[in-house]
């Protein structure tokens, strides 16, 4: 792969980097570092310790303008770059990935629609990689960079051959949730699995936490609040869920209006909200 000059591929168990990427069967794409273990901890668990089912990674931004405080104020953004590398190295260490890319772009060039480098570097790895499921940002996330990440994710997907497509491509929650998406439009992810390092991976990202929001507990908090809330009229069935969005038609048929289509999943919540209301109603 020719990937830009300041990218780093990072394989834990030190495996040869082309065995890495073709072992590969998740893979998760974000625009920062943590993302990653906060909307797609349901495929990390599902993989770890598994020598049949691989995970992996690719975080696109360099993490320079994240927010920071306390043992963190002072640090530049080359210092935060440093230390949110170091921090991501470490989750990947942690949740056992097949492996893990860091792609330091800046946050602008995400968010560029125009660009289209970052879409190449995301084709080559889908080829090397040619994952069954990929997972990435909802199209309805409230954070522009996450937005313009999955822009360029399906920009990526949509060169691929017929052959080279993945069987499912799912969009997660981070900075918004998808409780209100319908019930039966709603692709549940099991977040259950090895709660000790579900915690530990959220933990990592020291500079995150004490820097000034609290993204472990709130991580856990949206899990737990999922599995109980994701069935009004039955017992829990999960301890931990996240929501996706399925983004696969968006993959199979390029003529398909990505606006429009996040659009009619807003529009069927609509229409379920009032017809409830009218149902029940004297007006």
């Amino acid at each position: 792969m020719k990937l830009n000059e300041k990218a780093i591929i990072f394989v834990p168990d030190g495996t040869a980097e082309e065995a890495a990427f073709s072992r590969v069967t998740h893979l998760a794409i974000s625009a920062h570092q943590d993302d990653i273990e906060f909307m797609a901890y349901a495929p990390i668990a599902e993989c770890f310790g598994r020598e049949d089912k691989w995970f992996g990674a690719v975080v696109t931004t360099d993490g320079a303008g994240s927010p920071r405080s306390g043992l963190y104020a002072d640090f530049t953004d080359e210092d935060m770059k440093r230390i949110r590398i170091g921090e991501q190295k470490k989750a990947a260490y942690v949740g056992e990935y097949g492996v893990q890319v860091l792609l330091g772009h800046p946050s602008r060039q995400a968010k560029d629609p125009k660009d289209k480098e970052i879409v190449e570097e995301f084709v080559q790895i889908f080829r090397a990689a040619r994952p069954r499921y990929v997972y990435m940002h909802n199209l309805a996330d409230k954070h522009d960079t996450h937005v313009g990440t999955a822009l360029k994710v399906i920009a990526a997907l949509r060169q691929l051959k017929t052959d080279e497509l993945p069987e499912k491509v799912y969009g997660c929650e981070v900075w918004r949730d998808l409780d209100w998406v319908l019930d039966d439009e709603k692709v549940y992810m099991d977040c259950g699995l090895h709660p000790n390092i579900a915690r530990a991976l959220s933990g990592v990202f020291d500079s995150q936490i004490a820097g000034g929001k609290r993204y472990e507990l709130a991580a856990e908090g949206r899990r737990v609040a999922n599995a109980t809330f994701s069935a009004s009229h039955a017992c829990d069935t999960y301890t931990g869920l996240n929501y996706a969005m399925d983004l696969t038609p968006l993959i199979l048929d390029k003529s398909l209006n990505i606006a429009e289509y996040v659009a009619g999943y807003i529009r069927r919540f609509e229409s379920e909200v009032c017809a409830t209301i009218k149902k029940f109603s004297e007006e």
